[in-house]
């Protein structure tokens, strides 16, 4: 085994033959991730020193990260010590994920092609989770991830899911779904939430559809409404195709909600498109991005070259299904 020191001081060791990520879990630390299959770039991390090895291409890291030692640590494995530019995030009281029943509580139609579902736990069961997470759904032998739309305050926990041609869960979802139906859930998971930014003094949102799901449950979170109120800018970026399409805006003072419809102006608009129009100071600026891979990695080299820091930049890309 080999030993991994973090920034914060606290260490682990990792066997030769699990991933970075895996080995910290075991070990009750919890490191940036999401989709666990390197798929996204939720889990990129810089290696000051140390060796490790991966039989994937990293296809979300740039060929510039790669130069610079960065790597996805949810799919590379140590062949040496480590030490590594991340944190442990156990501190914000992750649990472990939970298998447990979950009923259909409500079906509620948001738009032509986008529903809302409701789900009710048994009375006994009361898994928690940080509002920016998600879930998985398991039926007939389908798993499926969703990023949960309520915060972990209400009693039923609420998706927003979009109907995708020939997907087998939209089929049900769209078709076959019903009240009372029973399902399982393994919540939850991934790190995308927020956390405190005392030396910040702007948080930009940024979300494309369904990606306002989690964005959602972050700002109607009751133990988040201090940490919003500390920054003297909160901008939410929602970008939809159409005025219609806009199911949901949030209500708090505070928060500057601009939607950005791609195909009602002259030409097409995207929410990373738009960052370079706020006037903030982009170097004391935090970033929260959800939704397309393509909307995160340009979004993410925008608000680069805009002044943001890489490691605030946070984001949790939706990738398409195994």
């Amino acid at each position: 085994m080999f030993k991994i020191t973090l920034l914060d001081g606290k260490s682990f060791f990792c066997k030769e033959s699990e991933s970075i990520v895996e080995g910290a879990r075991r070990n009750d630390l919890y490191l940036d991730h999401s989709c666990l299959s390197g798929r996204c770039s939720s889990c990129k991390v810089k290696v000051i020193n140390g060796e490790t090895i991966t039989d994937s291409d990293e296809l979300p890291l740039s060929d510039l990260e790669k130069q610079e030692n960065f790597i996805l640590a949810c799919i590379r494995k140590p062949l040496s010590d480590l030490y590594l530019a991340a944190e442990d995030l156990s501190q914000y009281g992750f649990s472990s994920p939970v298998t447990v029943p979950a009923k259909i509580n409500s079906i509620t139609p948001l738009t032509a092609d986008i529903v809302e579902i409701g789900l009710r736990l048994p009375p006994n069961q009361k898994p928690q989770f940080l509002e920016g997470q998600y879930l998985n759904v398991i039926w007939n032998g389908i798993k499926r991830s969703y990023s949960i739309a309520s915060a972990a305050s209400e009693t039923a926990i609420k998706l927003i899911v979009k109907n995708y041609p020939n997907g087998q869960m939209s089929a049900y979802w769209f078709s076959q779904a019903k009240i009372n139906d029973l399902l399982r859930i393994e919540i939850a998971n991934g790190t995308f939430f927020l956390r405190n930014h005392v030396d910040k003094e702007s948080l930009v949102f940024l979300a494309t559809g369904t990606g306002i799901a989690p964005i959602q449950a972050i700002v109607n979170s009751p133990q988040n409404q201090a940490r919003l109120a500390k920054f003297r800018n909160v901008i939410l970026l929602w970008g939809m195709k159409y005025q219609s399409e806009l199911f949901w805006k949030p209500n708090q003072d505070n928060i500057t909600f601009i939607p950005v419809l791609s195909r009602e102006g002259k030409t097409k608009t995207y929410v990373q498109d738009k960052m370079a129009d706020l006037e903030l100071d982009w170097t004391s600026t935090v970033v929260y991005a959800c939704g397309s891979d393509a909307m995160i990695q340009h979004a993410e080299s925008k608000a680069i070259a805009l002044g943001v820091e890489n490691t605030n930049f946070y984001s949790d890309a939706f990738v398409p299904s195994n």
